[in-house]
């Protein structure tokens, strides 16, 4: 049974507790076949939670400086967990380095960045994965099963949006996600990602866009070691800090296959805490999906008779293997955590079998340049063409 070592970096915060939990807890599910993974380091900048690193991670050396776990002899897979600026330079070093690496999104600050990082990783023969846990909930493989079997026919349309709150009080103070410096593209890279993903894996490649990137509020006050989601009571004397990236994205698009897109997503829907939807018509039929039923597909065809036709709802339960390894029975909803267990695990395998899984860096790269598309052609005012490799 083959091992893989791994080191979690940015390992307090929200993405790296989740990360860690992952590697943990998917042999109790998705058994050892794959491979096990042990977490050997954490990487965590802040002295004070290393204590606590130590509790979730028994026997992990607690490291100050991603570059300790980066040159490691004891570390075969480097899980990137650290702010968005600095995914590009970490990753980089871990692919030349030999590490395998997982890099939760968005892989780069630009598509040339992701492109490097794509080549590096082929060249050096390495596994890589990026961090879009959302489409391996197994609904989404009903999905694709679906369209790939010619169901809905000729796909035609694609609409898709994802909205929260999280900056929907003009009130709410300011973090590293608003800051450009931190996270050059905002909600684009952010949260639009996520919907990319979904295209890329259902639809295709995205060929051309037109974007509107929109910053809603301009300026937050400033509440020193603020977490992410904790409330605070302002106590009036706060300094103020620029939004220096966008908070709200609506696009149109163009697949290579010639497919249309309406896309939208933003962090300023006040009363979305978790909006998530899509929908794909074809020319037989169509699909709907919304995360607020995490595991139901909707789907509609024309062979269903005159007088019958409508959506049928379809929960995905244990005939899906994926599924029933966390439970027996349907429609007891599979959430975020469980595909984050099961990215990991698909991890561990394409380690241990050497075989890549999506999405890859090269998928990564396709997914920065619709990131990069959106804030040129918002910059520019037009529609704007996206590169075939």
């Amino acid at each position: 049974m083959a091992e893989v070592r791994v080191a979690v970096l940015g390992g307090s915060g929200w993405m790296g507790k989740v990360h860690t939990m992952a590697y943990q807890t998917f042999p109790h599910f998705l058994g050892v076949s794959g491979g096990t993974a042990r977490v050997v380091a954490i990487v965590e900048a802040n002295p004070k939670a290393a204590e606590d690193l130590a509790r979730r991670a028994p026997g992990a050396k607690i490291l100050q400086d991603w570059k300790q776990a980066v040159t490691d002899p004891d570390v075969d897979l480097i899980d990137i967990c650290l702010p968005d600026s600095l995914h590009y330079e970490v990753a980089k070093a871990a692919l030349i380095a030999g590490k395998h690496v997982y890099c939760e999104k968005p892989l780069a600050n630009t598509a040339a960045e992701a492109r490097e990082l794509a080549d590096i990783a082929r060249e050096k023969g390495v596994i890589t994965r990026v961090g879009h846990a959302f489409p391996r909930n197994p609904v989404h493989d009903l999905a694709k099963e679906i369209i790939e079997a010619g169901e809905i026919g000729e796909i035609k349309m694609f609409k898709g949006c994802q909205h929260v709150d999280m900056y929907g009080d003009p009130m709410t103070p300011f973090m590293w996600r608003a800051d450009g410096k931190l996270a050059p593209t905002g909600i684009v890279g952010d949260t639009g990602s996520h919907i990319f993903s979904f295209m890329e894996f259902l639809v295709g490649r995205v060929s051309s866009l037109i974007a509107d990137n929109l910053i809603v509020t301009p300026k937050r006050p400033v509440v020193e070691g603020l977490a992410y989601g904790e409330q605070v009571k302002l106590k009036g004397d706060e300094t103020w800090a620029d939004i220096t990236n966008p908070d709200a994205t609506n696009l149109l698009c163009r697949f290579e296959n010639g497919t249309a897109g309406i896309v939208d997503f933003s962090r300023v829907a006040t009363g979305r805490k978790f909006m998530q939807t899509y929908e794909i018509y074809g020319t037989k039929g169509s699909i709907a999906y919304t995360y607020d039923e995490v595991n139901r597909l909707r789907f509609y065809t024309n062979d269903d008779r005159t007088g019958r036709s409508g959506f049928r709802e379809i929960d995905v339960g244990p005939e899906n293997s994926t599924f029933r390894a966390f439970l027996p029975l349907p429609n007891f909803a599979l959430g975020y955590n469980e595909s984050k267990i099961i990215e990991a695990a698909e991890v561990v395998k394409s380690i241990t079998t050497k075989t890549p899984m999506w999405p890859t860096f090269e998928d990564g790269h396709h997914i920065c340049q619709i990131v990069d598309a959106c804030m040129e052609s918002s910059r520019l005012r037009r529609w704007v063409d996206i590169p075939l490799v």
